[in-house]
């Protein structure tokens, strides 16, 4: 799917919460386990530290955690929601679904509960599947939640990717309005790139040849970096281009928390302050699909994201995959 100049929308976000677990990973631990240091880390990275969940917690609890602190914040009700999305590249298993967790443990009895995988862009993907759901007119109020424990995939003893990742979840509610607030969406795949981030699983195979570090991630930063810098800035033109707007109009742009010198690097090619940019990372580190929510809800709790704000949101990763949407932000801070 490309940008659309025409996206038909009845819903909005309206309501926010978020969550990382307890235990913490500091720059100065990996100097410990790796041949690295803390201004190395900060200086490529600007990552911090990041959160890194229990030996017995998993990407279900730190979704039901981001769900519940969003009920608390905005007083949801569990029986008012009809559909929950998790997006996911950690969950707890292969099946049952993060999803059916969720709803297990909120006993919403008659909610459609599904994960989808689409890495780092997963979220953004959640957000235009329930759009579209709403559009049915057969959904009112759908969860999408992006949820990870990367720390769980991550490869400690390979120093180019273990200073990257961390854990958390963050969760919001898309509720069917009279006018819609998702203003345009976009959307690109290209597969050929698939062996620049990984995990094996079932098959090991890639185009005939055997990849390494079965059940850890894998990533080919510097060609990753290359093609997010050189591809990304003229898609998200071309997004705010089909919602009627430039880049310079929007109130804040909210990129995948890859790595703080990436997002630098698209906002100067986009000519945009990095100050208008969200962020997740510099505390969380990659949280992969968790990382856009994140990021808002920082902003929400700071008082810097507003109802009436115009957000573009894009996210990018594994696959190679992008997606992005266009919105007005309808949650208040609460």
């Amino acid at each position: 799917m490309n940008a659309s100049p025409a996206l038909q929308s009845r819903a909005a976000i309206t309501a926010i919460g978020s969550h990382v677990p307890e235990g913490t990973i500091t720059n100065d631990e990996l100097e410990r386990l790796v041949d690295t240091n803390h201004e190395w880390i900060v200086r490529r990275t600007g990552i911090v530290t990041r959160h890194r969940a229990a030996d017995d917690e998993f990407s279900s609890h730190l979704a039901i955690a981001a769900v519940r602190d969003l009920m608390q914040r905005y007083s949801v009700q569990a029986d008012d929601v009809d559909g929950i999305i998790v997006a996911t590249t950690t969950p707890d298993m292969p099946f049952p679904s993060v999803a059916s967790q969720v709803q297990r443990a909120f006993g919403m009895a008659r909610a459609l509960a599904v994960d989808i995988n689409a890495a780092c862009a997963g979220f953004v993907t959640g957000l235009q599947m329930a759009n579209g759901l709403i559009l049915t007119g057969a959904y009112r109020k759908i969860l999408v939640i992006g949820a990870e424990t990367l720390t769980k995939i991550t490869d400690y003893t390979d120093r180019t990717t273990c200073v990257l990742f961390g854990d958390g979840a963050g969760a919001v509610l898309v509720e069917q309005v009279g006018e819609g607030a998702f203003l345009s969406a976009y959307a690109a795949t290209e597969g050929t790139g698939g062996n620049q981030v990984y995990i094996t699983g079932l098959s090991k195979l890639w185009e005939g040849q055997v990849l390494p570090k079965e059940g850890k991630l894998v990533q080919n930063g510097r060609e990753v970096y290359k093609w997010a810098v050189s591809s990304i800035p003229d898609a998200v033109s071309e997004l705010t281009a089909s919602a009627g707007c430039g880049v310079q109009d929007l109130d804040w742009f909210v990129p995948h928390s890859a790595n703080l010198r990436m997002i630098e690097a698209i906002c100067e090619r986009l000519e945009l302050p990095s100050e208008k940019a969200l962020q997740s990372v510099v505390d969380n580190g990659n949280t992969s699909a968790a990382s856009i929510p994140l990021a808002l809800d920082a902003g929400v709790r700071d008082g810097k994201l507003k109802p009436g704000h115009l957000v573009a949101l894009f996210g990018f990763g594994s696959g190679l995959t992008q997606s992005g949407l266009v919105l007005r932000w309808t949650a208040q801070q609460r």
